[in-house]
């Protein structure tokens, strides 16, 4: 389990009833992601004029930038009730097809890390999406015979992190392919604010701003770093939250002016100080510090992408002149990186 502060995952201690409270229940309530928005209200207003089930959707992109929100706003718009589970927790071809002999028309399946699904169990969801049915083989050898039985039409929502592990004939059975991207700066800090009303956190504009800086453009890290904010406020400050306030508590965190932390940080001088800035590899890399190679690619790779500290080429990552500046060491150019600048 990713214990990290400014992890965008899930993590035990977070206050999973209170994510829910801070959750936005309509489109008209989300601040951010303004493509999508506007591209599912279309589809949503568009199947209840039709009086029919919306379309299947797939969502993709970095933990925690609101997929499985958008899942419960997208039943909420529809009226209908939303079932919830995820790849690995489906382990069989039966636990699937038990889901899906019990929806009802217009339901709404949300199926997290949705490419972890293994392949007996698509097999069984490929006709249940295409023709809202379930196969089912009775008996076996000579005597074996093929059962069909009818399902409701229903809407699957699929969420994944790594939309290039998802086989291609599960992708094509969704009809509406969102990537849900890092907000910027000015949402990520509405979205302090929204939460801090509902916290009922006194918190002044460029407190929020500050938290919103160090945010990774992730609203599940903000509102973490929020919460731990709060905590500051309210032991070594007067329960105010100002910039000077968030500043001296994210300090205390370790997350920089960036956002980043210690991982972030090591990944960045690793690749600089033992390997010249690189390339390197993503293998290489996850051995020099004792790291999973899927939590550096999931989690810390995104958001130094998005930041242009790093760079990803056939020979490996490369750390650009942006990363040097950052963490204060001289740029030093190897061959693959004059043109990063």
């Amino acid at each position: 389990m990713d214990k990290r502060v400014v992890s965008p995952r899930q993590q035990e201690t977070d206050d999973v009833s209170l994510d829910r409270t801070l959750r936005p229940r309509r489109l008209r309530d989300l601040i951010g992601q303004e493509r999508v928005r506007e591209n599912l209200s279309i589809l949503i207003e568009a199947a209840r004029k039709r009086g029919e089930a919306l379309d299947h959707v797939l969502l993709y992109g970095p933990p925690g930038l609101g997929k499985t929100t958008l899942a419960h706003i997208i039943a909420n718009e529809m009226e209908v009730p939303i079932r919830v589970t995820s790849g690995p927790a489906i382990e069989r071809a039966g636990d699937l097809a038990a889901i899906l002999s019990n929806m009802r028309a217009g339901e709404v399946l949300f199926i997290d890390e949705v490419h972890r699904l293994g392949r007996a169990v698509e097999e069984i969801l490929y006709p249940a999406m295409e023709d809202f049915a379930l196969d089912f083989v009775i008996g076996k050898g000579p005597s074996a015979r093929s059962i069909r039985l009818q399902l409701p039409h229903f809407t699957v929502v699929g969420a994944t992190t790594r939309l290039a592990l998802l086989t291609a004939p599960l992708r094509a059975r969704f009809g509406a392919v969102f990537r849900v991207d890092f907000y910027d700066r000015r949402a990520l800090a509405a979205i302090v604010e929204r939460a801090a009303r509902v916290l009922q956190v006194e918190v002044e504009p460029d407190g929020a701003e500050e938290i919103a800086r160090r945010g990774r453009g992730t609203p599940r890290v903000a509102l973490r770093l929020l919460r731990r904010v709060r905590d500051f406020a309210q032991v070594r400050a007067d329960g105010r939250i100002t910039a000077d306030v968030a500043r001296r508590a994210l300090e205390l965190l370790d997350v920089d002016e960036r956002g980043l932390d210690d991982l972030d940080r090591r990944v960045l001088r690793t690749i600089i100080e033992k390997f010249g800035g690189g390339p390197v590899g993503l293998e290489t890399i996850a051995a020099a510090i004792s790291e999973e190679p899927d939590t550096i690619m999931d989690v810390v790779e995104p958001y130094l992408l998005q930041l242009g500290f790093l760079d990803r080429t056939p020979r490996g990552r490369v750390a650009t002149a942006g990363a040097y500046e950052h963490l204060g060491i001289p740029y030093q150019p190897t061959a693959e990186q004059p043109a990063l600048l």
